[in-house]
């Protein structure tokens, strides 16, 4: 439940005194805060699957991972992020504005309108492509089958309880198109990091849902947070192990070598600590379990690295 007296503008998801109100000239400060430009953690879970993909893919090939790729999907994560945010924000903009966190939104609260962010959108997409361009074949190919995951995306909460299972399939395609950027194929160990991904967003995806469960059984939005309620923590114990098993199998199909599990290991012990300190009825303890799915992103890479600096030794 929220805190007794707590007031829109206290459950607002836009942070107060961040780099954008501080550094950024007004006029740009409603897109970044449309492209959440001062949240970087979705841009964080949209980058590591691509970047655990690059790196063990590269491992698999007995090279160092390019830099240059790193930068790349770094900055195609940056653009498609923010788009898939835009796209997010044009569907929603009627139900954000009966929501206490997403109420103050650029669009939901007519900073921005829906033409503006259209324009905005356009920008945006034009950088992922110059992005993509830089890559081969199978990478672009792939890169332009993901569009259609991210359009009918906002859609899922009103049509089914388990949008977060739409996002999965969605914010993981980076581990196919990141094998696909150092290979230009396909190969068992990318679709295991895609499905591992998968019920990696499932698990931390519930827990960033129920900061809205109230609001959402009010309006009539679904999510998987409402479908679980207090059955939630068992379940995501389910989906965790799911992730950690999968990309266990990843690193069995890539040859991987031993210090690719030590950081499986140490993601697993963090997904185990998210799952022991969870109040699914306080909003701001979801929050940093959900935004604490970076470090537990960190600790994989670290070891995917070291694996990858070990083979090539």
């Amino acid at each position: 439940m929220s805190p007794p007296h707590e007031t829109t503008a206290d459950r607002t998801d836009i942070p107060k005194g961040s780099w954008v109100d501080r550094w950024a000239p007004a006029p740009t400060r409603p897109y970044l805060r449309l492209a959440r430009a001062d949240r970087p953690i979705g841009t964080w879970l949209l980058l590591w699957p691509c970047w655990w993909s690059i790196a063990l893919a590269s491992a698999w090939q007995g090279q160092a991972p390019a830099l240059y790729l790193f930068g790349l999907f770094a900055l195609g994560a940056i653009a498609m992020r923010a788009a898939g945010c835009v796209i997010n924000d044009i569907f929603d903009r009627r139900i954000d504005g009966q929501v206490a966190r997403t109420a103050t939104r650029p669009i939901p609260s007519g900073e921005v309108s829906v033409l503006q962010a259209l324009v905005f959108l356009a920008g945006l997409l034009l950088v992922g492509l110059v992005v993509l361009l830089q890559l081969p074949t199978t990478a672009i190919l792939l890169g332009f089958a993901s569009m259609l995951l991210v359009v009918p995306y906002p859609l899922m909460k009103r049509i089914t309880y388990w949008p977060q299972a739409w996002l999965g399939l969605t914010f993981n395609w980076g581990a196919l198109v990141g094998w696909a950027a150092v290979t230009d194929a396909l190969a068992w160990p990318a679709l295991l990091m895609y499905a591992a991904g998968f019920f990696w967003t499932l698990g931390y995806d519930t827990i960033y849902a129920h900061q809205d469960k109230e609001d959402d059984a009010l309006i009539g939005v679904k999510s998987a947070a409402l479908r679980l309620g207090a059955a939630s923590r068992p379940w995501l114990g389910g989906f965790y192990a799911a992730t950690t098993a999968l990309l266990a199998a990843a690193g069995i199909a890539a040859e991987a070598a031993w210090p690719y599990y030590l950081g499986l290991a140490a993601m697993a012990g963090h997904f185990v600590w998210q799952i022991a300190t969870l109040d699914i009825d306080d909003h701001r303890n979801c929050l940093a379990r959900f935004k604490s799915n970076r470090d537990a992103g960190i600790l994989f890479f670290a070891g995917i690295l070291l694996a990858g600096a070990l083979s090539a030794g």
